[in-house]
């Protein structure tokens, strides 16, 4: 269709082909380089599982994909060990949950040739009606019941399991404040939409998540309640707190201490200009050498016994008894 005059630039058309033709083979092959990367890893993993090594026998891509990222190789053995103890972990729930069920099968089957099955009646009925004595008091605390409140700004500082770690322990803290006779109102505060902690809390709770009787926000504890009333509670306070004041509104960082440097919190709560306080471990027990960093689900059954009951001494028996010798007989 073109003149016979008009000459076709046969080299820039090859090279124009040729471009075409290597941007192809170009994403084919690093495809397939990335898919033989990840079956060599996968054969190097099965290698080390049969050799005797801690390595899980499931391993999804993207796991493999974050084992593969491992800068050193003790970061990929302590990797591999993390995700071989949370198989076992998983394992063990469900041979449990497995026996549980078969011995409650058991069980209603005595039960059906027996003059037990009232009695079993009646056990499920109140059961039930205590999850709803459950529900409605923390539903009550979320209108009447004292605030208490977690921080969720600690994720960049943790790793993966910590943040899991965690998570776990928030978990415990919720269903023991939600069992409680007086239940705090639990606000989870700077907590992101596509942050891990959220990510963790639709593993554990699932569909349940939507109907907890807690508040979440992903804004700041400063911007929802007034500074004066904010107390921050970190073991690296230079303050001692003495008593519980019903109303102040207590602080917990969501964090793990056992990576994180001293003071992270404690330079939080001074950035924005809040009061700090720190239980009175050494003036109430005999402790030992070691940190005085307390899990969280152990703070939240402090603070309740506290406010319960305003004694330290029932309070603090919930520190574990390895921390400490015993009770100074007159703080």
């Amino acid at each position: 269709s073109c003149n016979p005059s008009e000459k076709l630039d046969l080299d820039a058309w090859k090279k124009v082909m040729r471009s075409g033709v290597q941007d192809e083979v170009s994403e084919t092959v690093s495809e397939r380089k990335e898919l033989s990367t990840l079956a060599a890893a996968r054969e190097v993993l099965e290698m080390w599982r049969l050799a005797g090594r801690s390595v899980p026998e499931n391993i999804s891509e993207e796991q493999l994909k974050t084992f593969m990222e491992c800068p050193s190789k003790s970061a990929k053995k302590k990797y591999l060990k993390y995700l071989h103890l949370k198989e076992l972990h998983k394992k063990n729930n469900k041979r449990k949950m497995d026996e549980k069920r078969q011995r409650r099968l058991e069980t209603e089957e005595q039960a059906s040739k027996t003059d037990e099955t009232k009695r079993n009646s009646f056990i499920r009925l109140w059961a039930s009606c205590m999850d709803r004595t459950y529900g409605w008091r923390a539903a009550q605390s979320m209108i009447f019941g004292q605030p208490l409140v977690f921080d969720m700004s600690y994720e960049k500082d943790m790793s993966v399991r910590e943040v899991a770690n965690t998570v776990r322990q928030i978990v415990l803290s919720e269903g023991c404040n939600r069992r409680s006779v007086d239940p705090f109102h639990i606000h989870f505060c700077n907590l992101k939409g596509d942050s891990l902690y959220h990510k963790e809390f639709i593993k554990h709770y699932r569909e349940a998540w939507g109907k907890l009787l807690i508040t979440v926000t992903d804004q700041c504890y400063t911007d929802v309640f007034p500074k004066d009333k904010l107390i921050y509670l970190t073991a690296d306070s230079p303050k001692v707190m003495k008593t519980f004041d019903h109303d102040k509104i207590y602080i917990v960082g969501s964090m793990v201490d056992r990576s994180i440097k001293t003071g992270v919190s404690l330079a939080r709560a001074k950035r924005l200009g809040l009061e700090t306080a720190a239980l009175p471990l050494e003036k109430y027990l005999l402790w030992n050498t070691g940190a005085k960093n307390l899990t969280l689900d152990q703070m939240m059954h402090i603070l309740l016994s506290l406010k319960d009951t305003g004694d330290w001494k029932t309070a603090l028996e919930f520190v574990p008894k390895r921390k400490y010798c015993g009770f100074i007989s007159k703080p």
